[in-house]
């Protein structure tokens, strides 16, 4: 077994023996796995109307009520969840993508590339994520692609600081040396030899940023700039409720529970990873 399978096995054994990042882990693929099968799963449409179940309380038919207009909460809920989580996954994704591209190229050229490219991360950065997800929400429009890409645009500087410290820490040493002495080019040495050192603490930085971006896709739906109504997400299924918080309380508090659980469940689970990368683990 090599030096790297050993250190991969540590990390999932590592994983493994924290009970708090495994059921993390268990309630973030049942929330996917509710997501995925949302039509299968469904007691009812998400968009049928009952008009003579208005406002109904939780049980019988609804479990957790009926909204103002007679919608199965339950039901918008679950389909809520597959918007919460596309936008998540592919934000996070982009941002992964985005980010860690430009921090590499930033740290390994230096020079123009490097001042022009740290320069505007750092301004982006300076901004609270939310505030620059408004910004560029108010440029893009709504609907569910401009959300994954202004939250993408967002997330982005933070991927692109920790490549760009990967590759400022690891540019002159040996190994990267020895590289260039064998006529590696620049983007072999980068992808083949500066990513893979970073691409772990990229990973727990992913899973603790997609909670993150599920919290801004939520506020950004609340505030009318995520995905339009009668479409249901989370964020705009609390929105519509606190109209009726006095009468039917459970409309804002059980999309307010789901992602308070989906979010606590990728917190666990990045926490969970960035024990087992650390690398006092791996001795």
């Amino acid at each position: 077994m090599t030096k790297g399978h050993r250190i991969r096995s540590r990390r999932v054994r590592a994983f493994l023996r924290n009970r708090t990042a495994v059921v993390g882990a268990v309630v973030a693929i049942l929330v996917a796995a509710i997501a995925v099968l949302a039509p299968v799963v469904s007691p009812h449409d998400p968009l049928e109307q009952d008009v003579y179940h208005r406002l109904a309380p939780p049980g019988g038919e609804h479990p957790l009520g009926t909204d103002d207009f007679g919608r199965d909460v339950l039901t918008r809920i679950i389909h809520g969840a597959r918007v919460s989580l596309t936008v998540g996954v592919f934000s996070v994704l982009l941002a992964m993508g985005l980010g860690t591209f430009l921090g590499l190229a930033a740290g390994y050229f230096r020079g123009g590339v490097e001042l022009v490219v740290m320069r505007v991360v750092d301004v982006l950065m300076a901004f609270p994520v939310l505030v620059m997800g408004l910004l560029v929400m108010a440029i893009l429009g709504t609907g569910l692609g401009k959300l994954i890409v202004a939250i993408g645009v967002v997330l982005a500087p933070r991927f692109a600081r920790l490549a760009y410290g990967a590759a400022v820490s690891v540019r002159e040493t040996e190994f990267v040396d020895a590289a260039r002495a064998l006529g590696a080019g620049p983007w072999r040495i980068l992808l083949r030899h500066i990513l893979p050192n970073v691409f772990g603490e990229i990973l727990v930085m992913g899973t603790l940023w997609t909670a993150t971006a599920i919290r801004i896709e939520a506020n950004l739906s609340f505030i009318g700039l995520g995905v339009s109504p009668p479409t249901p997400t989370w964020g705009n299924m609390i929105r519509e409720g606190v109209n009726w918080i006095v009468v039917a309380p459970w409309l804002p508090v059980f999309p307010g529970l789901a992602i308070l659980i989906t979010v606590l469940a990728f917190n666990m689970v990045g926490d969970g990873l960035r024990d087992a990368v650390d690398p006092r683990l791996q001795t």
